[in-house]
C-alpha cells in the first residue's frame, strides 16, 4: 500500500469514534497472537526489543537498522498497521532524524514516533527548542506517508512539570505532529488538561496516568484517542516465564510446562501473511 494510503488508514483509526487500542508486540508470534485476537494496529515497543537482545532502552545500543527489521516482521507477518516506538529519532542530527523517517516509510510502516529524549542520562531530554525542531523536519520529511508521534519523556525521566510537558505537546502539535504523547501523567486531571491543551490532536496513553489503571471505557471518556501498552504485555509473558522456571526448580514439571500448546502456536503461525 502506498505510503499516503497508509497515512489515511492508520489516522482513520485514531479520528474516528472512541480511537484506537494498539499493543506493542515484541517478536513474530506475539504479533500473530494480538492479530488473532482482532486488534486493527500493532506497535514495537523499544524496551520490549531492547530486552529481548539482552540490551537497555534508551541507550542508543539497538540500532535503526535492527528496529527496522524487527517493525517489518511484525508487518509482514500480520498485514497490520504498525506504529514503530523509535526512540528519538535514532540520530542526534535533524538530518538523522529525517533519514530515519524516509526508512520508515521504505519499510511500510503506519506510524513512528519521536521523543525528546538525548540517551545521555545526565541531560535525558532535550531543550524546548531542539526538541521541537526535530519534530518538525520528522513531519516534514514523513509527507503524509507516515504518521508521526511527537512525544515528551519528562514524566518517566523524573520531569514532573505538566506546564512544560504541555508546552512541548502543544508545540510538537503545532509543527505538525499527527498524535501527541507523554507516558505516565500523574492523574485524569493532568490527562484531561493534556487532552484539551492540544486538541483536536489526538493523543496517546501508555496504558494509565501515574496514579492508577483505569478501563479502556474511562480512557476514551477522558477523550484518549490510542491506548498503547509499551512493554506490560512483555512483562507479563516473562513475569509468566518466571513462574514457570520457579515450578521448574521445584520440580513441579506440570506447572512448568502448562503454556500454549504447539499445535496452536502452529495454527498462529500458518496462518501468518508472508
Amino acid at each position: 500500500m502506498p505510503g499516503s494510503e497508509l497515512y489515511e488508514e492508520f489516522m482513520a483509526l485514531h479520528t474516528r469514534e472512541g480511537g484506537l487500542v494498539m499493543p506493542n508486540a515484541w517478536d513474530g508470534l506475539s504479533a500473530l497472537v494480538l492479530a488473532d485476537a482482532g486488534f486493527e494496529a500493532i506497535a514495537t515497543s523499544s524496551a520490549a526489543l531492547a530486552a529481548t537482545l539482552g540490551r537497555p532502552d534508551g541507550r542508543h545500543e539497538v540500532t535503526r537498522g535492527e528496529h527496522l527489521e524487527h517493525a517489518d516482521l511484525l508487518g509482514r507477518l500480520t498485514g497490520l498497521p504498525v506504529n514503530g516506538d523509535f526512540e528519538d529519532g535514532y540520530g542526534d542530527t535533524s538530518e538523522a532524524v529525517a533519514a530515519t523517517i524516509e526508512a520508515a516509510v521504505e519499510h511500510g510502516l503506519a506510524g513512528i514516533g519521536i521523543e525528546d529524549t538525548s540517551g545521555d542520562p545526565d541531560r535525558p531530554i532535550r531543550d524546548f527548542d531542539e526538541a521541537v525542531d526535530r519534530v518538525r523536519v520528522a513531519v516534514a520529511a514523513a509527507k503524509r506517508r507516515i504518521v508521526v508521534t511527537g512525544r515528551t519523556d519528562n514524566f518517566i525521566q523524573g520531569r514532573p512539570d505538566l506546564d512544560d510537558t504541555i508546552r512541548r505537546l502543544t508545540a510538537f502539535a503545532e509543527v505538525g505532529a499527527d498524535v501527541v504523547y507523554a507516558p505516565f501523567p500523574p492523574d485524569l486531571e493532568a490527562l484531561g488538561a493534556i487532552v484539551a491543551a492540544v486538541a483536536p490532536t489526538p493523543v496517546n496513553v501508555l496504558v494509565s496516568p501515574s496514579d492508577e489503571v483505569l478501563t479502556v471505557v474511562e480512557l476514551r471518556q477522558a477523550g484518549v484517542k490510542r491506548i498503547s501498552t509499551g512493554p506490560f504485555l512483555y512483562a507479563g509473558a516473562m513475569a509468566a516465564l518466571e513462574q514457570a522456571t520457579k515450578a521448574l526448580v521445584a520440580g513441579d514439571l506440570a506447572a512448568a510446562t502448562a503454556g500454549m500448546g504447539f499445535d496452536r502456536i502452529g495454527e498462529l503461525i500458518a496462518g501468518a501473511k508472508n
